[in-house]
């Protein structure tokens, strides 16, 4: 490993930054639909986070785009999401399963979102919890699939995750979600989301050194 000798890794983060601000976490969901089960599960979550201290944002996918790559990127719609996307420390993804997967307006948002702006990473290192909801018996391809894309934006996805099944029947005509293990486990998820993101959210600078870029002389890109 003599390639490796002179070679300083910092390892060991430092809490010399501690932030005071409540935690951003902007929330996403995939679907259109006037009674959006993905959506009243995201603003269940929403309030939950509220309760737990965070600041939570929205965004609406009503009117976005189909992605292509460049011709649409200066749509309004791109542009909001992209700042709240910038503006987030945590995020949380909720999408119905169509075909045994997320629904393609919940892939359209993620495709939007860039791995890099200039020298912002928007994504990398922020924390992620995912959630899915279902017509029928609980199925958890959805979610297992925003995770692989979680990954690839290089985001920490939280271990905990959520998926409803029969969804129809969990929610008040108020659009409230009824006491069941399904409020019980979204608690839960919440409640990890919150607790991985005060841990990372000032160490994002350690999280994202990477050798390979330091050793090719790049200039560091920054989260935010």
């Amino acid at each position: 490993m003599n390639f490796l000798q002179n070679e300083q890794f910092n390892l060991n983060p430092t809490m010399n930054k501690v932030s005071i601000h409540k935690p951003r976490v902007l929330i996403l969901y995939g679907s259109l639909r006037e009674t959006s089960y993905s959506r009243l599960t995201a603003e269940e979550a929403g309030r939950i986070l509220e309760t737990m201290g965070a600041e939570v944002k929205f965004f609406n996918p009503k009117g976005m785009p189909l992605f292509d790559n460049s011709e649409s990127v200066d749509h309004p719609k791109v542009i909001e999401l992209r700042e709240l996307v910038t503006w987030s420390e945590a995020q949380v993804w909720s999408s119905p399963e169509l075909h045994g997967n997320m629904s393609g307006v919940m892939k359209n948002q993620i495709d939007w979102i860039p791995l890099s702006l200039g020298a912002v990473r928007p994504t990398q290192g922020k924390t992620l919890a995912v959630m899915q909801v279902t017509g029928g018996s609980q199925s958890f391809n959805a979610i297992n699939n925003m995770r692989i894309l979680g990954r690839w934006m290089r985001m920490l996805t939280i271990p905990n995750q959520s998926s409803v099944a029969k969804a129809y029947n969990e929610f008040t005509p108020e659009g409230l979600m009824k006491a069941s293990p399904y409020r019980d486990r979204l608690v839960d998820v919440m409640e990890e989301l919150m607790r991985f993101t005060y841990l990372t959210r000032d160490q994002s600078e350690v999280l994202l050194d990477r050798y390979s870029e330091r050793r090719a002389g790049q200039p560091q890109l920054i989260a935010m």
